[in-house]
């Protein structure tokens, strides 16, 4: 065998001291290299580990948060629903107060030109009634030449008038 391996060219002193150098930066790489970069790809794939439950974490928050504001925006827009049927209700209760109270203020505005109208009518029958006993008593002096006294024939007049059909014109 020792002439097949110094056919081969190799020595085996040289192989050892290669074998024996091989070992030492072997285990000098284990004990320098190896650990610290094991420790820094271990703190890394920590670091990445925590990073995605955080984000996942953050998509849970995400997802809640979402949750939460579409039945906050569902709930406002029940809320305005609400609010909009009470502002049309009271609306409707208070247009429903205007027309009655504008009937109401109709009908007493109209009892209040009858009363007028009434009144300025009975003014005028009285008035008519004092023109044409004045104008009857005049008449009467006329036909019979000599003064009448007025305020006697003026309650004739008027008793007259008041038994006659002018007074169911009133």
């Amino acid at each position: 065998m020792e002439a097949m391996v110094d056919s081969l060219g190799i020595q085996w002193q040289l192989l050892v001291v290669q074998l024996v150098n091989f070992l030492i930066i072997l285990v000098l790489l284990k004990m320098f290299a190896y650990k610290p970069i094991l420790n820094m790809l271990d703190e890394r794939a920590a670091k990445i580990k925590e990073g995605l439950e955080q984000s996942e974490q953050a998509e849970k928050r995400a997802a809640d948060i979402d949750v939460e504001s579409k039945k906050a925006l569902e709930e406002a827009r029940k809320e305005g629903q609400i609010m909009i049927a009470q502002a049309k209700e009271t609306a409707d209760n208070r247009r429903e107060e205007d027309m009655a109270q504008a009937k109401k203020d109709a009908e007493a505005l109209i009892e209040r030109a009858r009363g007028e109208i009434q009144l300025e009518k009975d003014q005028a029958i009285s008035q008519l009634r004092k023109e044409f006993a004045d104008i009857t008593i005049f008449a009467a002096g006329k036909v019979i030449n000599e003064e009448l006294d007025t305020e006697k024939h003026r309650k004739v007049i008027d008793d007259v008038l008041a038994s006659s059909n002018l007074k169911g014109t009133e």
